[in-house]
């Protein structure tokens, strides 16, 4: 008996047939309304900066950037100098390395990453997008990867106060995107990363681990090694008090500040040693609170 033809009428099929294609169909109207939507080609020309979420995955325009200028971070010449090459370097299409930059809390890095791109950006329009990835989403990282791949824009990706926890495997995700893998990380992305650790992990972690392992070199090879996927690292630290001034004097100077040298840095050593350091972080509350109580307009750029 020859079989009925495939395009045989729903009214043709027994009762049995058509109630399981109505629950197949109901199953499958179910499943697409619960999978997540597939991720929209953002418009990386829309802005100069962007913010990722994951979830729905997608890049938040950033209207303003909040920074400050390259000129205005005193005290960092030798980073401001390597770190501006390297990002030169990547806009220009030439190699480069992902950069890690850790030390005190408070004395410019991210800051110097913002004021980087915004200079390249100055001098060529539309060079780099700049895309934050917030710690906690760092296990997407390859996600956002995958979206920026093959575009024409180059993406510099900053992940601001980066470190790992004891029980924190995301690390894992971070060392095979930033040279492992077998697609690598795209030619068009770059990755820079702060962190007041020089090596990602606490070191009460890497200090326990070298003391119980049988062989404690290799018991803490995986962990140390995340901070050597990255080619560029550079360090800061808490300024001296001449720095200090310096930072002080400069952005009272941008601002227009009417107020005496010797006044200005009287207040500063007050300000600083009431927060018990001296930083780009602490110079730039102090001037915040001065531009306050002078009734003067401050940028709402932070350091």
């Amino acid at each position: 008996m020859d079989a009925p033809p495939i395009d045989a009428r729903a009214s043709d099929l027994r009762p049995l047939d058509q109630r399981l294609i109505h629950a197949a169909e109901r199953i499958a109207a179910a499943l697409e309304r619960l999978a997540p939507p597939a991720p929209a080609a953002s418009d990386l020309d829309a802005a100069e900066a962007f913010v990722w979420h994951p979830s729905p995955a997608r890049l938040a325009a950033v209207p303003k950037v909040s920074r400050v200028a390259l000129d205005l971070l005193k005290g960092l010449d030798r980073q401001k100098q390597i770190l501006f090459d390297n990002t030169d370097r990547f806009a220009r299409r030439l190699p480069a390395n992902n950069a890690l930059l850790w030390g005190a809390r408070g004395t410019g890095k991210s800051s110097l990453v913002k004021a980087t791109h915004a200079a390249i950006n100055a001098a060529s329009p539309g060079a780099l997008a700049l895309i934050e990835i917030h710690r906690e989403d760092i296990k997407t990282l390859p996600d956002l990867l995958g979206l920026l791949r093959d575009r024409a824009r180059r993406c510099l990706i900053l992940c601001d106060d980066l470190s790992f926890d004891r029980e924190d495997t995301d690390y894992k995700a971070l060392k095979s995107v930033l040279d492992g893998g077998i697609e690598g990380r795209p030619e068009n992305v770059l990755f820079y990363a702060t962190s007041n650790r020089r090596h990602l992990m606490p070191r009460d972690m890497i200090e326990n681990e070298r003391a119980t392992a049988i062989s404690p070199s290799e018991a803490t090879e995986e962990k140390v090694s995340l901070s050597d996927r990255f080619g560029l690292w550079l360090g800061f630290h808490n300024c001296d008090q001449d720095t200090y001034f310096e930072m002080v004097e400069g952005y009272a100077e941008s601002l227009g500040l009417a107020i005496a040298t010797a006044d200005l840095r009287s207040a500063a050593v007050e300000w600083s040693m009431t927060r018990g350091a001296r930083s780009g972080r602490v110079a730039w509350q102090f001037i915040q609170d001065l531009a306050g109580r002078l009734g003067g307009e401050s940028r709402p750029e932070t350091r």
